[in-house]
């Protein structure tokens, strides 16, 4: 009996000793998982509370833990408005992230605690509200719903679960909008990879206005003497750089590592190998639009003037008053990913460019370029476009097996964002939510109702 008792209080202490150990590992060098978790959940906490104006926990509650892992349900946030910054832990220790606010750049994941480093602003301009009164696009001054389509935007399965916004253009005009509950049209929604097509016009625009061709190679100087000196501009902008890339999502891989694990998410993706040969392969590669972003802003003349281009260059042209393009933590626009506008902003962007790339009579972004945005590639099976954007809605099915038979330019993101642009009807259909692809929603099928209501 007295051994008995003697290997059952051994045997406590080793378990106690055990679970002391846990605890101490995962606090003081948390899974690589973990940390990527607490990341995303400061990240997307901060952007939303700091730009969109939205309450933490509903944030926490219905962005993070609800369409996210399991383990995300542990997650808590604590929010500092005094220092504009949102800190994440697990079960309130384990693997601490934190993410701060910077004027005119959003929030960056700071995964080295180098918050004073990540500090900097954006010029933000004077705040001025467009006439409520004037007719959009030039104002916010919108009809009634078009008696055509106001079946189709009262109808459920079309809109899909979780939408935040549905905006429907037709010959530069609103013709109809709807909002999901607690959204509006003062509300800047994520575009996860919808940023991306935005990142690749301003790289069109840089190039053009100093006279860079789109195939230049030796890109960037730590590539120079190896195989990937010989990347182009246009091979990263087709998405066929030959880099090795990891995009899948749900555990830690080479994007979720970039996004929430790097300060430096350029530097990072300039690290990786060259995999295959360039202009062979087809990889879908956020990494590459990080690059693409740097690139860009390496030929401006200052961090200050790159950081302000965006603006200057393309959101106060065409009235985007709303857009944020986020920085990191170095300072990179992260191109690939982070770029917060209200649905009818990016309703502004698709306009653009079904206009060919003018607005008001000005070309923004250069008629080449648009012109190589509508070009098939033939490394992606035509799906993907020159210069990051789609040509094939999501799913993989041919957009004519959802009754659509025009040529349509997709802005896709993760979760269900899209902006479809049809140039020839100039139409421009936006739907933006919270809906993960487990969902199976697509959104031509909302696109296809659109159209045949408008006949």
């Amino acid at each position: 009996m007295r051994l008995l008792s003697k290997l059952i209080a051994a045997f406590g202490a080793a378990f106690v000793a055990v679970v002391v150990v846990g605890f101490l590992w995962l606090w003081i060098s948390p899974p690589a998982l973990l940390r990527v978790g607490t990341g995303y959940a400061a990240k997307i906490v901060c952007s939303n509370v700091f730009l969109a104006g939205r309450d933490a926990q509903d944030v926490l509650a219905a962005d993070v833990q609800a369409p996210g892992h399991p383990l995300l349900k542990l997650a808590g946030v604590e929010v500092d408005m005094d220092r504009q910054l949102v800190e994440a832990r697990l079960a309130g220790f384990i693997a601490p992230s934190v993410a701060v606010y910077r004027d005119g750049l959003g929030c960056a994941s700071v995964p080295d605690g180098a918050i004073d480093a990540a500090g900097f602003s954006a010029p933000v301009p004077e705040a001025t509200e467009a006439d409520a009164m004037q007719p959009w696009p030039e104002g916010e001054g919108v009809d009634p719903a078009d008696v055509r389509i106001v079946g189709v935007l009262q109808n459920q399965a079309l809109l899909g679960p979780a939408y935040r916004a549905v905006v429907v253009v037709k010959n530069g005009r609103i013709l109809g909008e709807t909002y999901g509950a607690g959204f509006n049209a003062q509300t800047p929604l994520l575009g996860w990879s919808m940023a991306k097509t935005v990142n690749g016009a301003l790289a069109g625009m840089v190039a053009a206005e100093q006279g860079v061709d789109l195939d230049t190679d030796r890109l960037f100087s730590d590539w120079v003497g190896d195989a990937r000196s010989k990347i182009r501009l246009s091979d990263l902008l087709a998405m066929q750089s030959g880099l090795a890339f990891n995009e899948e999502y749900g555990d830690v891989t080479d994007v979720t590592r970039m996004l929430y694990l790097q300060p430096d998410m350029a530097a990072y993706v300039r690290s990786m190998p060259a995999e295959v040969e360039r202009g062979t392969r087809f990889n879908y590669s956020s990494g590459e639009s990080v690059l693409i972003a740097q690139w860009w802003m390496s030929r401006l003349s200052d961090r200050k003037a790159a950081l302000a281009f965006p603006r200057q260059a393309l959101f106060d042209p065409i009235g985007m008053r709303s857009a944020v393009l986020e920085a990191d933590a170095r300072g990179t626009l992260v191109g690939s990913s982070y770029l917060y506008a209200t649905a009818r902003d990016w309703a502004r962007f698709g306009l653009m460019l079904a206009q060919g790339g003018v607005w008001e009579g000005k070309q923004i972004v250069p008629a080449d370029f648009v012109r190589r945005m509508t070009e098939r590639t033939s490394n992606s099976g035509g799906a993907y476009g020159g210069a990051q954007v789609w040509r094939q809605g999501p799913g993989g099915a041919p957009d004519a097996e959802y009754g659509i038979d025009a040529e349509v330019l997709w802005m896709l993101g993760h979760d269900g964002q899209s902006v479809a642009i049809i140039p020839s009807e100039n139409l421009v259909v936006v739907r933006l939510g919270l809906t993960p692809s487990r969902e199976g929603y697509r959104p031509q099928r909302l696109v296809a109702a659109i159209r045949q209501a408008l006949r």
